[in-house]
């Protein structure tokens, strides 16, 4: 297949992923207004106000946004519309639609490699990975790869060289190399499985498996199952807690969320009390709490992570996905005394 080229608007460097990163002292006030969520069935953007928990506003895209992801430059959020094959960018702070690119096949889920070299995306109904080239400016599609059945969710190596990608209805994980555009290796890991997430050094890849009720741990260099990590029912999607010592998996029919720890791959505790369907989750920039989407309940929650307890819900569209907060730098406030 010729190579097809697609200009995004981003350049080369990490900058909104690495606010992430910062921890501000006690005193101090982030300068995130808005937080961002998909409503997949709405085919809509819910504008959420951090402070007051409040929806301020909704934004039209494409049928089925699922996913989203922020580009390298930190200047524009990608939104994956997978039913209207495309993708819209928009404005990370105000939620308004920069530009929309149309030709993108399916875009389920989607990546840029820890280079920032290549760009990937899932293409769930159509049993393929699909392959681009990233200059910084430009994307070009380099080969659809296919991978029946049902390829999902993803996650990179961090030296840039395979993303892995599991495939839901044959059950299977699977690694590509990005160099060749090919698959390296499947193997089995069990019934539905969902998220991926790479612990630390990475050493091991965790698997959310939603036919089961338990995370699965992959020696990945070795393609072997280590251990299942029982969490609950439905066991879905990760989150980093930004410690160094813990992931979050949501368990999407348990309606619980379950807390990893990195060192005894073990679940060390329950979030409970939750709306039916946890899902994607994100934490505030100050790490304090974590908002996650109820898929099967129209809301998003607010959960404490000192206590581990729900704090608050936000009433929005039809099955609430991918979250994003405008984690720009923190304000520092004056001492008080």
């Amino acid at each position: 297949m010729p190579y097809s080229p697609v200009t995004f608007l981003s350049r080369a460097t990490l900058a909104a992923a690495a606010a992430f990163s910062l921890i501000g002292p006690l005193n101090s006030a982030y300068a995130a207004d808005r937080v961002i969520v998909l409503d997949s069935g709405e085919a809509e953007l819910s504008l959420i106000d951090e402070a007051s928990h409040k929806v301020v506003g909704t934004e039209p895209t494409g049928k089925e946004p699922h996913h989203l992801m922020i580009t390298p430059d930190g200047k524009s959020l990608i939104v994956a519309d997978s039913i209207s094959n495309n993708l819209m960018f928009v404005d990370p702070h105000s939620g308004q639609v920069q530009r929309t690119v149309e030709g993108i096949e399916d875009p389920y889920q989607l990546g840029f490699s820890p280079d920032h070299k290549w760009f990937v995306t899932a293409a769930l109904r159509m049993d393929r990975a699909d392959i681009y080239r990233y200059d910084g400016t430009n994307m070009t599609l380099v080969k659809h790869i296919p991978l029946a059945k049902t390829p999902s969710h993803m996650t990179f190596a961090s030296d840039s060289r395979t993303v892995f990608m599991t495939l839901q209805d044959s059950g299977e994980l699977a690694a590509i190399d990005l160099a060749t555009q090919t698959v390296l290796w499947k193997m089995h890991v069990g019934n539905e499985p969902a998220g991926l997430w790479m612990t630390p050094g990475d050493k091991y890849l965790l698997v959310g498996m939603t036919g089961e009720d338990d995370v699965t741990v992959v020696d990945w260099r070795k393609q072997q199952i280590v251990k299942k990590i029982h969490t609950g029912r439905g066991a879905h999607n990760f989150r980093n807690l930004d410690d160094g010592k813990h992931v979050v998996v949501s368990n999407r029919v348990e309606s619980t969320i379950s807390i990893i720890d990195y060192d005894t791959l073990t679940n060390v505790g329950d979030i409970t009390g939750l709306m039916p369907g946890p899902d994607d989750m994100e934490l505030t920039p100050d790490k304090r709490y974590l908002w996650v989407g109820f898929r099967f309940a129209k809301h998003v929650g607010i959960i404490d992570l000192s206590t581990r307890k729900l704090i608050d819900t936000i009433a929005v569209g039809r099955s609430p996905h991918g979250i994003y907060f405008d984690n720009r730098a923190p304000v520092i406030a004056p001492n008080p005394d």
